[in-house]
């Protein structure tokens, strides 16, 4: 007789062996497929921002991310056209640095979590189709190898096979709050380009990145407009030094690096959420919900829907209350968590130049320190954006005054001060 699975996750990167780790160490019987065979790599913003690296720590994982060799870093610099910040940022459940790690190190890293927790984990699967009885869908098929055929049961099936998720299209799953893809990416790893600090830079038109990853290496990242892909293509290295060049000395130090392999390019950047499950199906991480790599924020993201969603199929599957509404829960924790950096992000992937109010706020930062650091908080999603652009925030920030009138806080008309004792007579006395 055919072995049924607790859940079957499909896909086992940073979003589906987390999910597999958290399900089996909570003693579900947890199978992992994934077409790759690891270590493998994939494209990818690297950053595992402050609250990603916070949950590695408490995962038990972040002291096998530092034994990889891969560098933390706690102080970054932020150029947005010639205005510099730099500081540190504002700590996270006693976390205070983020990590840049290639993906063949963290996936890696992660599927063997998630085998040591007991969950199986089957490389070089192709998965074709759900396989499903009376609507509800019961497990999947495809092939090993690209050959020998393979269908397995399940009482869950997690997508977590990223943005062009198989699970989702076979589901129908429903897309919201869907942006049309902007940007086009590009990054490549340097040797021989030593950094103080994270670096990073907004221009018009462009946004860039350089972070130390392992080997030595440093990742330089780099996103502009999805208009300038067709001439972006024609020299993609010379297209890409060109970017650097608009990046204070930064393009003159990469042309004194070394390129250690060839650069990533691509401009299949969607951006979209999914409703996150149905009938025997559910979603994590890109799968469930995806944005621009331009706040980098993925990784991060996939961490804490993993979290959120292992948390959903324990309760639901252990019987402390319907699976339905655990994962309808885990839905509404989803898109609270999300949508303020989904909202900032589609504002740095449209390029535009800043805001007067946003241009203000920057101007007024330098020897702010604390305040710098929390603006630098905002990128590492330490704190809300929502929270550090809030009206008493701004007027902290800018003054009451400047604030209103560019309308950035609601405006408060003065009152007329009261008369002097005396000045005015009493109702019975007017009569």
């Amino acid at each position: 007789m055919a072995r049924m699975w607790d859940v079957i996750v499909v896909g086992a990167r940073a979003a589906g062996a987390t999910t597999a780790m958290l399900l089996a160490r909570a003693g579900l019987q947890v199978l992992a497929v994934d077409q790759a065979s690891f270590p493998s790599d994939t494209l990818s913003s690297h950053q595992v921002q402050v609250p990603g690296v916070a949950r590695l720590a408490r995962w038990r994982l972040l002291a096998k991310l530092d034994a990889a060799g891969t560098p933390p870093t706690r102080r970054v610099r932020f150029d947005s056209d010639g205005i510099v910040l730099e500081g540190c940022f504002p700590p996270y459940d006693g976390v205070d640095a983020l990590y840049s790690p290639r993906r063949t190190v963290l996936d890696a890293l992660l599927v063997d979590a998630a085998r040591a927790a007991g969950a199986e984990v089957w490389e070089n699967v192709q998965v074709k189709e759900m396989t499903a009885h009376d609507g509800v869908v019961t497990g999947i098929s495809g092939t090993v190898s690209g050959r020998r055929p393979v269908t397995v049961a399940g009482r869950l099936v997690i997508g977590a096979d990223g943005k062009h998720s198989v699970v989702a299209r076979a589901v129908h799953a429903e897309a919201y709050r869907v942006i049309p893809a902007s940007s086009v990416a590009c990054y490549g790893y340097w040797s021989g380009l030593s950094l103080e600090t994270g670096e990073l830079y907004q221009r018009t038109g462009l946004a860039a990145a350089a972070f130390p990853t392992n080997d030595g290496l440093t990742m330089v990242f780099i996103t502009l407009p999805l208009a300038q892909f067709g001439s972006f293509r024609r020299d993609i290295k010379e297209g890409y030094l060109r970017a650097l060049d608009r990046c204070g000395d930064l393009g003159e130090r990469i042309r004194r690096a070394a390129l250690a392999e060839r650069l990533r390019t691509t401009p299949d950047l969607p951006n979209h959420f999914h409703v996150p499950y149905g009938p025997g199906w559910a979603l994590v991480g890109d799968a469930g919900m995806v944005m621009d790599p331009v706040s980098a924020q993925g990784i991060g993201n996939a961490f804490h829907d993993a979290e959120s969603m292992a948390s959903a199929v324990v309760a639901g599957l252990g019987g402390s209350r319907p699976l339905a509404s655990s994962l309808q829960e885990h839905w509404r924790r989803r898109d609270a968590a999300v949508g303020e950096m989904y909202d900032m992000t589609m504002r740095l992937a449209s390029y535009r130049p800043p805001s007067v109010v946003e241009r203000l706020v920057l101007r007024s930062l330098p020897g702010r320190q604390a305040e710098v650091n929390r603006f630098l908080g905002v990128f590492a999603g330490t704190v809300r954006p929502n929270e550090f652009f809030s009206p008493a925030n701004l007027i902290g920030l800018l003054g009451y005054r400047i604030a209103a009138a560019l309308g950035a806080v609601p405006y408060r008309p003065r009152h007329r001060a009261p008369a002097p004792i005396g000045r005015v007579r009493s109702s019975a006395a007017q009569r």
